[in-house]
């Protein structure tokens, strides 16, 4: 598709030669990232070069993608006038080649932008009253990198305790990158603060790098970690089970899968619970279990508007927000951050969700 847009400009070859060379060169980002860490999820370069192979990769994406509009309606347009040809003019190439440029660089500041809280309100049946009202802080696919490094962090943590929650939990994807690498990064974590803790689950990312050593170090910086297990939170004579579960890429890296059962073995019966779930497609699933609230992420809300559609059937067709699902209510949140290998956002934000429970009236 590139090379549909930049051959027929008229420019001289050598020009041509270079633009192609550096559009070539930029397309090949998680190849140069595999060669700086082992992994396309963890570009080792300075923050300043990851930002911007994320606005070159995402502008070729999104010129390949106004390259085949453009094609689509120049065939159109053929067809309707019966001619046999026609070429585009120069111009309209270098237009939608800038309109590619702007809107990668709108999409790479709205993804490393340190998000604004959320407000979602749940009812939930049978809530006891000391927890009217209650406030869960949820944050999500941090992905803390060379693209989300310790000042972002430390922005975040700021942000996050001036919530006002009464409880902080974490639906996985800390990091990209091994203990070793992301250590600075991720210890400003250690002064999130909330009268009932933090909670937290892995999420798939986690599994990729030293799943036992950052289910340690998360421990360390203060996170109550809840594979497959639950815990019970009380106010007075009130009580809410607070439950999570392993990622369903667990038993790919060899270790246990989710597993909502053993999760909430030995819960308290009738008390509402909330499922920490770092993947929304088993949300059926968990409804049948009895759950009240699902929170999960993952999806990073589609990152970029219309492609949502593409996401959802990988999700069980939840994708951004809040759904009913089968008496439960599943929030999906669009993501605290996203990965450091496509790092765009159009018309889906970034978000803190700042979840305040009520009884079902």
């Amino acid at each position: 598709m590139i090379a549909r847009w930049l051959s027929p400009l008229s420019l001289p070859f050598w020009i041509k030669v270079c633009v192609g060379l550096a559009l070539l060169a930029a397309s090949q980002f998680h190849f140069w990232s595999r060669l700086s860490s082992g992994s396309i999820f963890a570009p080792e370069f300075p923050r300043a070069v990851v930002v911007a192979f994320n606005w070159a990769f995402g502008a070729i994406v999104l010129l390949a993608v106004l390259q085949i509009l453009l094609d689509v309606g120049t065939l159109a347009t053929m067809l309707v006038r019966r001619t046999a040809g026609g070429g585009v003019p120069d111009g309209v190439r270098y237009a939608i080649g800038g309109v590619a440029a702007v809107l990668a660089a709108i999409g790479v500041g709205n993804a490393v932008r340190v998000p604004p809280i959320e407000d979602v309100a749940v009812a939930i049946d049978g809530l006891p009253p000391q927890f009217e009202g209650y406030r869960i802080l949820q944050l999500t696919d941090l992905h803390i990198s060379r693209l989300f490094p310790e000042r972002w962090t430390r922005q975040l943590v700021e942000r996050a305790n001036a919530a006002g929650a009464d409880l902080i939990v974490v639906t996985g994807d800390f990091i990209d990158g091994s203990v070793a690498m992301r250590r600075r990064d991720v210890a400003p974590l250690r002064d999130l603060h909330a009268p009932d803790g933090l909670y937290a689950i892995p999420g798939n990312h986690e599994y990729f790098f030293e799943y036992p050593a950052w289910m340690r170090h998360l421990s360390e910086l203060g996170f109550k970690m809840l594979p497959n297990a639950h815990a019970v939170l009380a106010r007075g004579d009130g009580r809410l089970v607070l439950a999570g579960v392993t990622d369903l890429s667990a038993p790919g890296a060899g270790q246990p899968g989710p597993d909502l059962t053993a999760a909430l073995a030995g819960a308290p019966p009738d008390v509402p619970i909330v499922l920490l779930d770092h993947q929304p497609r088993q949300a059926r699933q968990a409804a049948a279990h009895g759950v009240a609230l699902q929170l999960s992420g993952h999806t990073h809300g589609g990152m970029i508007a219309g492609m949502d559609r593409l996401v959802a059937p990988a999700n069980g067709g939840f994708v951004s927000g809040r759904y009913a699902v089968d008496g439960m209510t599943l929030y999906v949140s669009n993501g605290t951050a996203l990965w450091p290998g496509f790092a765009l956002r159009l018309g889906r934000p970034s978000e803190l969700t700042r979840i305040t429970l009520h009884a079902a009236q």
